[in-house]
């Protein structure tokens, strides 16, 4: 609904005082002291600023309804000229024997200007279109009664086509595709149609022609017109449109001259008209200028060939019956030229489309694919810096822990709590191992190393890791295997461990009481032996609605299986990526009486087994020299009282620079660096020491951090470290790497 300007004003000047006067009142009430003339400037203040800015936009909204209007008149001059002019050709120049145009694509455009068109401006046309019936009707000696009744029924039949398409687009259809602009046709004929019927019930008796033949030749004459003036009027009234099809005034112009001088010379001769010449130049237009080109062609050519087949037949005393004939087949062409050129322009238009949503949608990928990788690298890092963290502190908690469980002077009761702790601290080592597991998998970065491997010698080890759990809880725990255990196959240990570990965990903290037993079964097959391990047990058992979740992350069947049994809900997830990654399936099933079996399958080709190596590391334990660098002197307290207690002599140093001084000097067989240190970090001193002459550059250099991602040890190599050691420090895993490089060459 529109408003005056000045009562909108008014009425909203009102609401702005009221509140600028509450506020004073207010402000008077609440602070007695102030000053008066003050606070009264200020609201003047208050009330001039809101009144400035809402000016302002009443101002916008003034200047976009005075264009909005502008842009409407003169839509309504375009359209009341095109409709007179075209009017005027068909009444006086097409009328045929019957006292009917044979050409009428007036309707079509004066639909399209009914939905176009504001309600004021639509009467105007509607006049428009009225008096004009009248006028060119009377210049072609027609009765006054025949005219207005043609008035009525040419714009009954106009309106009821916008009512159609309103109802149907809400709207003026914008034709963006072939489908559309079918539909909108489609949809227009209907109302043609009955018109047609009532045209020909109400001037049949007028005219003295049959209903049947009146039907048929004012359903073909408006039919086509309609099929061509409607999709036309629409496409060259839509301004957006052209999108893609941007040309220069130069090409347009010679588009349209090829189109004209095609049409004058195909049509040029009327007894050797040639009107198959107009469909290339016709196709030609509308490649290079759209859907708008081809109804401009359609329009070039109708306005070149009318003329020209009316003053042929003229100039051969040609009778009106002959010359209405030619005007048909002529509209038939005009037809065909137009669908053809509409089709093909459509069909380009629709193909840009398309390329530009594909280019669209392909930047909208790449700045998602960035966006996530910004994300994925944002998770690394808080990975990275939460495990940093996370593993520092635990490193003193589990070291210390461990050699307060080695001294033989400790208390029952002492021992028991240095159990729990280091207990705790091992739950919380496992929490961070599996999160830090999971990043790998998800980021792809898991390696399989396959070497020969006793799959049975995997399983028996990882069911010695967790009897010491099952025997607390007096829970039965057996091996058993079926097929030749002693085999070797090509298989990634440590990976199979983890997996059968993850499964065996699991199935002795779920099982209160009763046994847990393990099964592997080794089969023969075309590509390689099948080895399936089962793991079984009498516990709480799956409920049926939480089987098909298990294996995702995060998923622990509810919230009171975290609160009783803790973890991260990760390791399912974990096992069924890395038995994936080794090509095999893993899965659970329900036991018949109570608990459940975890199991996983996969095929591996056997392998001879590596020739044995003889250990000569422990006999040069007592004799080692090795460097140990870390900033923090717990950590240099742990690490020092760990290799001491099998007979290692360790010297520290508390940052890089201290390191490669100590290096320099030679004498030592490992270095055991820090990467973290303020001054010169690990990676840089292990840099400096590969740089220094003479075998002082040979010594091997080991990471021990807590930086335990891929890409850490990766760049640890990469500066010419040879292994690497996460903190929190597990002694076993320690004394294995030392023991592997006391007994091996020394880096070169």
């Amino acid at each position: 609904m529109d408003h005056d300007p000045l009562f909108w004003n008014f009425d909203r000047r009102d609401g702005v005082a009221g509140c600028a006067l509450t506020g004073l009142a207010a402000a008077t009430i609440c602070a007695k002291p102030l000053n008066f003339n003050l606070m009264a400037a200020v609201a003047g203040d208050l009330v001039r600023g809101l009144e400035t800015r809402r000016i302002r936009k009443v101002g916008v909204m003034t200047d976009k309804r005075f264009d909005g209007d502008r842009r409407q008149t003169r839509l309504l001059l375009v359209l009341s000229a095109a409709y007179l002019i075209v009017i005027a050709y068909c009444d006086l120049l097409t009328r045929g024997p019957s006292g009917l145009a044979t050409v009428w694509p007036c309707n079509g455009l004066l639909a399209v200007g009914l939905l176009l068109l504001t309600a004021g401006r639509r009467l105007i046309l509607l006049a428009v279109s009225f008096a004009a019936h009248l006028v060119l009707d009377g210049a072609g000696a027609s009765p006054l009664l025949m005219s207005a009744l043609f008035s009525i029924l040419d714009a009954a039949e106009a309106i009821l086509v916008a009512l159609v398409l309103h109802r149907a687009f809400g709207g003026a259809p914008r034709l963006k595709n072939l489908g559309r602009a079918l539909k909108t046709v489609g949809l227009a004929m209907p109302a043609t149609a009955i018109m047609a019927l009532v045209g020909a019930l109400a001037c049949g008796p007028i005219l003295n022609l049959s209903l049947g033949s009146l039907i048929a030749n004012w359903l073909f004459i408006n039919g086509l017109g309609m099929a061509v003036s409607l999709p036309a009027a629409l496409i060259l009234f839509d301004p957006t449109i052209q999108h893609g099809f941007e040309r220069s005034g130069r090409e347009k112009l010679m588009c349209y001259l090829i189109v004209a001088a095609t049409a004058l010379f195909a049509f040029g001769r009327p007894e050797h008209s040639l009107p198959f010449l107009a469909f290339p130049a016709g196709v030609l237009a509308a490649f290079r200028l759209g859907p708008k080109g081809a109804a401009w062609t359609t329009l070039l050519v109708t306005a070149i060939a009318a003329p020209l087949s009316v003053l042929g037949l003229a100039s051969e005393v040609a009778s009106r019956a002959q010359a209405s004939e030619r005007m048909h087949t002529l509209q038939l062409f005009v037809s065909a030229l137009f669908v053809t050129c509409l089709a093909a322009a459509l069909a380009l238009a629709t193909q840009q489309r398309l390329e530009r949503l594909l280019v669209h949608r392909q930047a909208l990928a790449r700045r998602a694919q960035a966006r996530a990788q910004a994300a994925s690298q944002a998770k690394t890092d808080f990975l990275a810096t939460m495990s940093h963290e996370i593993r520092t502190p635990l490193n003193s908690v589990l070291g210390f822990t461990r050699l307060l469980a080695e001294r033989d002077d400790l208390a029952p009761d002492a021992r028991r709590q240095v159990g729990l702790i280091d207990g705790a601290g091992g739950a919380l080592l496992t929490l961070v191992n599996d999160v830090l597991d999971f990043s790998r998998v998800e980021a792809g970065r898991v390696d399989l190393d396959l070497r020969p491997t006793r799959a049975e010698a995997v399983l028996r080890e990882a069911a010695e890791i967790v009897a010491l759990e099952a025997q607390a809880k007096g829970l039965a725990l057996d091996v058993t295997v079926i097929g030749e255990g002693d085999l070797h196959h090509d298989l990634d240990a440590a990976r199979l461990r983890q997996v059968a570990l993850n499964l065996l965990n699991n199935a002795v903290k779920f099982t209160p009481a009763g046994r847990v037993s393990a099964r592997l079964t080794i089969e023969p097959g075309e590509h390689g032996d099948l080895l399936k391990v089962e793991i079984s047990d009498t516990g709480i058992g799956v409920p049926v609605e939480l089987r098909d979740r298990l294996f995702e992350r995060f998923s622990q069947g509810d919230g009171s299986v975290t609160r009783a049994f803790g973890g991260t809900g990760l390791g399912l997830a974990i096992s069924k990526a890395l038995i994936e990654l080794m090509g095999g399936q893993i899965g659970m099933s329900a036991n018949a009486g109570q608990g459940s079996t975890f199991w996983f399958s996969l095929v591996a080709r056997r392998a001879e087994p590596a020739a044995p190596t003889a250990n000569l590391a422990w006999d040069r334990a007592g004799s080692a020299r090795i460097l140990l660098v870390d900033d923090h002197p717990l950590n240099r307290e742990i690490g020092d009282a760990l290799l001491t207690l099998i007979g290692c002599e360790v010297v520290t140093a508390q940052n890089g620079h201290e390191a490669v001084a100590l290096a320099e000097g030679g004498g030592f067989d490992i270095v055991l660096m820090d990467i973290h240190m303020p001054g010169m970090d690990g990676l840089a001193a292990t840099r400096a020491i590969r740089a220094l002459p003479g075998a002082a550059a040979a010594v091997p250099i080991i990471a021990m951090s807590a930086d335990a991602l891929p890409q850490h040890i990766a760049r640890c190599r990469e500066a010419g470290m040879v292994d690497h050691v996460a903190k929190p420090i597990q002694k076993e895993v320690l004394y294995a790497t030392v023991e592997t490089w006391l007994g091996s060459p020394k880096a070169a």
